[in-house]
């Protein structure tokens, strides 16, 4: 018998007797993270694509770097994490693997922008190995 402490899924009866799927505690908090990872990853691609250059000194000078197109990645990327988070918290299994693919893809991204904004791709990996965490660790099938 299963802990159903780790089950990813559960089914509710409604009023009518018709039973529902409704996911655990674990899956519904990766997708409340991985919701707000989306967000912050539409929010900094709205910022590069509106303010598209910014500025790091090196050891031979000044670097400016255009982030166009990481502005569109990431705001597709984003809203692809925000739908996928609204897929685990309705309990559907392909959320699950799309998380934990995007989850990854997003993490390995961050590591471009770890010379630029160093806190902020650090804070984003952390995110994204939490949910990578939950989805892998606390996910039994029912």
């Amino acid at each position: 018998m299963t802990d159903p402490r780790t089950q990813a899924t559960r089914t509710q009866m409604d009023t009518g007797g018709i039973g529902r799927t409704v996911p655990s505690g674990w899956a519904f908090f990766a997708g409340v993270v991985l919701f707000m990872v989306g967000v912050f990853n539409i929010i900094w691609g709205l910022t590069a694509l509106f303010n598209d250059t910014a500025l790091t000194r090196g050891e031979e000078g000044l670097i400016v770097w255009d982030f166009t197109a990481w502005g569109w990645i990431h705001l597709i990327l984003g809203i692809v994490m925000v739908c996928t988070g609204l897929g685990l918290f309705a309990g559907r299994g392909w959320a699950r693997w799309t998380a934990i693919f995007f989850a990854m893809v997003n993490a390995f991204g961050q590591i471009a922008w770890m010379s630029t904004y160093p806190v902020w791709s650090i804070l984003i990996i952390t995110l994204d190995i939490i949910i990578i965490y939950q989805l892998t660790v606390n996910w039994e099938e029912t």
